[in-house]
């Protein structure tokens, strides 16, 4: 079974997945793959699309339904959730269409809005448009730029020992940051 072969039966699931919770990255990818075309782009668009709007759509109502939990009340102390409701108050439909383009607040932002007395109908309507917007946008660019990541991976052929490298470089450095965000929650 070659990496083509499982990304083409498995890519969509992934990208469904990584669009919600990881973002741009996962979309754009998702783009590039539409691009060689291991996955269709219509596809990659719509479950791009899906991915996010669930992913906060459940964001949002682990915020409405827990809001008086400890774990959310500690979430909502945190610096970033103080700043994603103070630009939300100022700017509600601007912040809720808005706020998953902004480094930072995208996945505290659903359970911020949450929090608030915003009604779930509104929410899931500007949270469709906006997530229409960004998984299509997202998708494009990784579809425009596939050319370029195919004229980058021809230009470069790495070696098996390159690749074993890179993959443990990646490894050390998820192991890292995993690491310091565990030192950071207990200080």
């Amino acid at each position: 079974m070659t990496v083509e072969s499982i990304l083409s039966q498995y890519g969509l699931i992934a990208l469904f997945f990584g669009a919600g919770l990881e973002g741009e990255t996962v979309v754009v990818t998702g783009g590039v793959l539409a691009h060689r075309g291991i996955v269709p782009l219509p596809a990659a668009m719509a479950v791009a699309v899906a991915g996010s709007f669930v992913a906060d759509q459940l964001f949002f109502l682990l915020g409405r339904r827990y809001r008086q939990h400890p774990r959310v009340q500690r979430i909502m102390a945190r610096p970033a959730f103080a700043r994603a409701l103070a630009t939300f108050e100022r700017h509600p439909t601007v912040f809720i269409l808005g706020f998953r383009f902004l480094y930072g607040v995208r996945t505290i932002s659903p359970i911020a809005i949450g929090t608030t007395s915003v009604a779930q109908r509104r929410f899931m309507a500007l949270n469709a448009v906006a997530a229409t917007v960004w998984g299509v946008g997202f998708t494009s660019v990784g579809y425009w730029f596939g050319s370029g990541f195919d004229a980058l991976v021809d230009r470069y052929r790495p070696s098996g020992t390159t690749l074993i490298l890179t993959a443990a470089a990646l490894a050390a450095a998820v192991l890292a940051v995993g690491q310091l965000r565990r030192w950071r929650r207990s200080a």
